[in-house]
């Protein structure tokens, strides 16, 4: 088996300080921003992950100038875009690729793309994404090989109502409706924390967008975008992330600058689970206390309760898989009901491996019922968020365990073996 692995030495509790990496779902869309002007834009807390690695290559291959400053500075020149199409291996790679539909369109009137890639975790369609870009003008061509979007004139405002408050979607209409002329009015948007980012970059470059975290968002197009600088929120996936692995440790940890308002629904989804955690004294940090109570806590006539993803503000999907290992290290049953991706929760029969009891009743619910003292396995990452979920799973097992295909954490996780290392985790990085 290629690739790297992770081995880990469970049993450990995770505490201590630890800031989040930048949101790896604003990057991506802001890093495609850069090409609706044709000044420098700066970026500042851009996570060092393979996803955005991929994104610059292919900006630079686009003839954006990238230079790095400091280990998460990044400054954008896309001033010499040429006329070439996105690097079809590269944007096959990440999911993202598909966010420079917009800008390009905008800026340059064709783009071509291949099948967007990432995760395999069901499908991923971009019926939204071109229902949005024809309503302002575009044409679509659909190849069996790629997307091919054009637009003969300047792209043109308009009344769009998403037939699903796609995130991807809705980034890509705002870019391209921040250059067309007129008003676009976008309803039922996405709403997510990266979104808004993108959103308060573009009003930064000059362009007129209201209505930010709302599923109604207003755009006057603008005749160009200007330089500005940015600095991205903390990856609030990452945070959820974080506060499951130290509460199933028995650690108590502090996450830095977390945003604790954007994790509301989250708190009322871990708190089912018997995890709690709260706000510094100046509302900038998450505290996770030791002692966490980790019982599944009934619903009204002991009914089974659910935890279930929601669009903006509800809980979200990409938590879904952490989740769902959290449940099996608290006592009772609970149903997880994962509604947007297939494929999501295939992962489950690698946590039933290690000692899980857990029922995947269809593609989209499981039932687990807890506390299960997980053992020790041979994994394989199978995705982003999977393979952080069997990685937390690993740090609370007993014994060691091996997790293959990291490349896949990687891509959404900065460095996460040293940091997690720097907590009290027991894990080192080999070649497989």
């Amino acid at each position: 088996m290629s690739g790297q692995r992770f081995e880990i030495q469970g049993g450990q509790p995770i505490g201590g300080r630890i800031k989040p990496s930048g949101n790896k779902n604003a990057a991506l869309p802001l890093l495609a921003a850069s090409l609706l002007s044709d000044e420098p834009v700066t970026l500042h807390n851009v996570p060092k992950i393979r996803d955005v690695a991929a994104m610059l290559e292919i900006l630079a291959g686009l003839g954006v100038r990238v230079e790095h400053k400091g280990s998460s500075t990044v400054v954008l020149d896309a001033s010499s875009v040429n006329g070439k199409e996105p690097d079809f291996i590269v944007s096959q790679k990440i999911r993202a690729s598909v966010l420079l539909a917009g800008p390009l369109l905008a800026r340059r009137g064709h783009v071509e793309l291949p099948p967007p890639g990432g995760d395999v975790i069901g499908r991923r369609r971009i019926d939204t994404h071109v229902l949005a870009l024809e309503g302002l003008g575009g044409r679509f061509d659909y190849r069996p090989d790629r997307f091919v979007f054009k637009a003969s004139h300047p792209l043109v405002g308009a009344d769009l109502f998403l037939d699903e408050a796609s995130v991807t979607a809705t980034e890509n209409a705002v870019m391209a409706a921040s250059l067309a002329k007129g008003r676009t009015t976008i309803m039922n948007a996405a709403g997510e924390p990266h979104v808004q980012d993108l959103c308060r970059l573009i009003n930064a470059m000059g362009g007129r967008i209201e209505g930010i975290g709302t599923n109604t968002l207003v755009v006057e197009g603008v005749e160009k975008l200007h330089t500005a600088e940015y600095t991205l929120g903390p990856d609030y996936i990452e945070v959820g992330s974080l506060i499951v692995l130290a509460a199933v440790t028995g650690g108590e940890l502090v996450i830095e600058g977390a945003r604790p308002e954007e994790h509301r629904s989250t708190k009322i989804a871990f708190h089912r689970l018997g995890i709690d955690f709260h706000a510094s004294a100046d509302g900038k940090d998450i505290i996770v206390p030791k002692g966490q109570k980790l019982e599944v806590q009934m619903d009204l006539g002991s009914a089974i309760p659910k935890i279930e993803d929601a669009t903006w503000p509800g809980f979200p999907a990409d938590l879904t898989s952490i989740a769902v290992v959290a449940a099996t290290q608290s006592a009772g049953t609970i149903l997880l009901h994962e509604k947007l991706f297939e494929s999501r929760l295939f992962f489950v029969d690698r946590l039933v491996s290690m000692g899980a009891r857990a029922i995947l009743c269809d593609p989209h619910r499981v039932v687990i019922t807890g506390r299960s003292a997980l053992i020790g396995g041979d994994l394989v990452s199978p995705d982003i968020r999977a393979g952080m979920a069997l990685l937390i799973a690993a740090l609370c097992a007993q014994g060691k365990s091996v997790i293959h295909n990291v490349q896949q954490i990687d891509r959404g996780y900065e460095r996460i073996d040293e940091r997690l290392r720097a907590l009290g985790a027991k894990i080192e990085r080999f070649q497989d």
